[in-house]
Protein backbone atom coordinates (compact mmCIF):
# COMPACT_ATOMS: atom_id res chain seq x y z
CA UNK A 1 0.00 0.00 0.00
CA UNK A 2 1.40 3.41 -0.98
CA UNK A 3 1.13 6.60 0.99
CA UNK A 4 -2.19 8.38 1.13
CA UNK A 5 -2.54 11.99 -0.08
CA UNK A 6 -2.21 14.61 2.62
CA UNK A 7 -5.07 16.78 3.85
CA UNK A 8 -4.61 20.37 2.70
CA UNK A 9 -2.92 19.44 -0.58
CA UNK A 10 -4.37 19.07 -4.08
CA UNK A 11 -5.85 15.59 -4.48
CA UNK A 12 -4.27 13.38 -7.15
CA UNK A 13 -6.08 13.82 -10.45
CA UNK A 14 -7.37 10.84 -12.42
CA UNK A 15 -9.65 9.93 -15.28
CA UNK A 16 -11.58 6.65 -15.04
CA UNK A 17 -14.33 5.05 -17.10
CA UNK A 18 -17.63 4.64 -15.34
CA UNK A 19 -21.33 5.11 -15.50
CA UNK A 20 -24.44 5.94 -13.56
CA UNK A 21 -28.10 5.08 -13.66
CA UNK A 22 -30.27 7.80 -15.15
CA UNK A 23 -33.80 6.47 -15.10
CA UNK A 24 -33.69 3.21 -17.06
CA UNK A 25 -30.42 4.06 -18.81
CA UNK A 26 -26.89 3.43 -17.58
CA UNK A 27 -24.93 6.36 -18.96
CA UNK A 28 -21.27 5.52 -19.56
CA UNK A 29 -18.53 8.14 -19.76
CA UNK A 30 -15.10 9.04 -18.43
CA UNK A 31 -14.93 10.79 -15.05
CA UNK A 32 -12.11 13.29 -14.58
CA UNK A 33 -11.51 14.68 -11.09
CA UNK A 34 -10.03 17.95 -12.39
CA UNK A 35 -13.17 18.52 -14.48
CA UNK A 36 -15.29 18.29 -11.30
CA UNK A 37 -13.72 21.42 -9.80
CA UNK A 38 -16.30 23.84 -8.49
CA UNK A 39 -18.15 21.13 -6.55
CA UNK A 40 -17.10 18.97 -3.64
CA UNK A 41 -16.48 15.32 -4.56
CA UNK A 42 -16.75 12.34 -2.23
CA UNK A 43 -14.52 9.52 -3.46
CA UNK A 44 -15.78 6.25 -1.97
CA UNK A 45 -13.28 3.46 -2.64
CA UNK A 46 -14.83 0.04 -2.04
CA UNK A 47 -13.53 -3.52 -2.49
CA UNK A 48 -16.23 -5.01 -4.71
CA UNK A 49 -19.59 -4.89 -6.42
CA UNK A 50 -22.36 -7.05 -4.92
CA UNK A 51 -20.57 -7.80 -1.66
CA UNK A 52 -22.52 -7.45 1.58
CA UNK A 53 -20.80 -4.44 3.19
CA UNK A 54 -20.20 -2.61 -0.10
CA UNK A 55 -23.84 -3.02 -1.07
CA UNK A 56 -25.02 -1.62 2.29
CA UNK A 57 -22.55 1.26 2.06
CA UNK A 58 -23.40 2.33 -1.48
CA UNK A 59 -27.15 1.86 -0.95
CA UNK A 60 -26.95 4.19 2.07
CA UNK A 61 -25.08 6.82 0.05
CA UNK A 62 -27.46 6.43 -2.89
CA UNK A 63 -30.48 6.94 -0.63
CA UNK A 64 -28.82 10.14 0.62
CA UNK A 65 -28.09 11.69 -2.77
CA UNK A 66 -30.39 14.64 -2.01
CA UNK A 67 -28.39 15.42 1.16
CA UNK A 68 -25.16 15.39 -0.86
CA UNK A 69 -26.77 17.55 -3.54
CA UNK A 70 -27.87 20.12 -0.95
CA UNK A 71 -24.19 20.41 0.03
CA UNK A 72 -23.22 20.81 -3.65
CA UNK A 73 -21.31 17.54 -3.56
CA UNK A 74 -21.03 14.57 -5.91
CA UNK A 75 -20.35 10.99 -4.77
CA UNK A 76 -18.24 8.70 -6.92
CA UNK A 77 -17.85 5.01 -6.05
CA UNK A 78 -14.52 3.51 -7.16
CA UNK A 79 -13.60 -0.18 -7.24
CA UNK A 80 -11.46 -2.54 -9.36
CA UNK A 81 -14.41 -4.11 -11.21
CA UNK A 82 -15.17 -3.15 -14.81
CA UNK A 83 -17.98 -0.90 -16.03
CA UNK A 84 -20.16 -3.90 -17.02
CA UNK A 85 -20.01 -5.17 -13.43
CA UNK A 86 -20.83 -1.67 -12.17
CA UNK A 87 -23.86 -1.47 -14.45
CA UNK A 88 -25.18 -4.79 -13.14
CA UNK A 89 -24.53 -3.69 -9.53
CA UNK A 90 -26.21 -0.29 -10.03
CA UNK A 91 -29.27 -1.84 -11.71
CA UNK A 92 -29.63 -4.57 -9.06
CA UNK A 93 -29.66 -2.05 -6.20
CA UNK A 94 -30.89 1.18 -7.83
CA UNK A 95 -27.60 2.97 -7.11
CA UNK A 96 -27.75 6.57 -8.31
CA UNK A 97 -24.12 7.69 -8.03
CA UNK A 98 -21.45 7.17 -10.68
CA UNK A 99 -19.47 3.94 -10.27
CA UNK A 100 -15.93 4.16 -11.64
CA UNK A 101 -13.77 1.26 -12.85
CA UNK A 102 -10.19 1.32 -11.54
CA UNK A 103 -9.36 -2.06 -13.09
CA UNK A 104 -5.58 -1.51 -12.99
CA UNK A 105 -5.80 0.00 -9.47
CA UNK A 106 -3.66 3.00 -10.53
CA UNK A 107 -6.03 5.43 -8.80
CA UNK A 108 -6.20 3.23 -5.70
CA UNK A 109 -2.38 3.28 -5.60
CA UNK A 110 -2.31 7.08 -6.04
CA UNK A 111 -4.62 7.37 -3.02
CA UNK A 112 -2.71 4.78 -0.98
CA UNK A 113 -5.62 2.34 -0.75
CA UNK A 114 -4.51 -0.53 -3.03
CA UNK A 115 -4.20 -3.67 -0.90
CA UNK A 116 -2.94 -7.16 -1.70
CA UNK A 117 -5.62 -9.82 -1.53
CA UNK A 118 -8.68 -7.56 -1.30
CA UNK A 119 -7.62 -5.24 -4.12
CA UNK A 120 -8.77 -1.96 -2.56
CA UNK A 121 -9.26 -0.80 1.03
CA UNK A 122 -12.57 0.78 1.94
CA UNK A 123 -11.81 4.51 2.09
CA UNK A 124 -13.42 7.93 1.78
CA UNK A 125 -11.73 11.08 0.50
CA UNK A 126 -13.58 14.42 0.58
CA UNK A 127 -12.25 16.77 -2.08
CA UNK A 128 -13.18 20.45 -1.84
CA UNK A 129 -14.44 22.43 -4.83
CA UNK A 130 -10.89 23.78 -5.19
CA UNK A 131 -9.47 20.26 -5.64
CA UNK A 132 -7.91 20.19 -2.16
CA UNK A 133 -8.24 17.09 0.01
CA UNK A 134 -10.26 18.18 3.07
CA UNK A 135 -10.94 14.94 4.98
CA UNK A 136 -10.22 11.22 4.64
CA UNK A 137 -10.83 7.92 6.31
CA UNK A 138 -9.03 4.71 5.31
CA UNK A 139 -10.34 1.55 6.97
CA UNK A 140 -7.87 -0.97 8.35
CA UNK A 141 -10.55 -3.64 8.16
CA UNK A 142 -13.31 -3.27 5.62
CA UNK A 143 -16.23 -4.49 7.73
CA UNK A 144 -17.55 -1.00 8.51
CA UNK A 145 -17.96 2.21 6.56
CA UNK A 146 -18.44 5.92 7.18
CA UNK A 147 -22.12 6.78 7.56
CA UNK A 148 -24.10 9.22 5.45
CA UNK A 149 -24.48 11.44 8.54
CA UNK A 150 -20.72 11.50 9.14
CA UNK A 151 -20.03 12.42 5.52
CA UNK A 152 -22.65 15.17 5.37
CA UNK A 153 -21.33 16.54 8.68
CA UNK A 154 -17.80 16.71 7.23
CA UNK A 155 -19.07 18.16 3.94
CA UNK A 156 -21.04 20.88 5.68
CA UNK A 157 -17.71 22.43 6.67
CA UNK A 158 -16.53 22.61 3.05
CA UNK A 159 -17.64 25.79 1.34
CA UNK A 160 -18.44 25.67 -2.36
CA UNK A 161 -16.29 27.81 -4.61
Amino acid sequence: MGSSPQIGLIAPDFTLPGGRLAGEDFERRDYDLAAARGRAVVLAFYPGDNTAVCTKQLCSYSSGMEAFGELDAEVWGISPQGVDSHESFARAHGLRMPLLADTGRETARAYGVAAPGIGVRRAIFLIGPDGVLRWKHVALLGATYQSLDKLTEQLSGIKSA
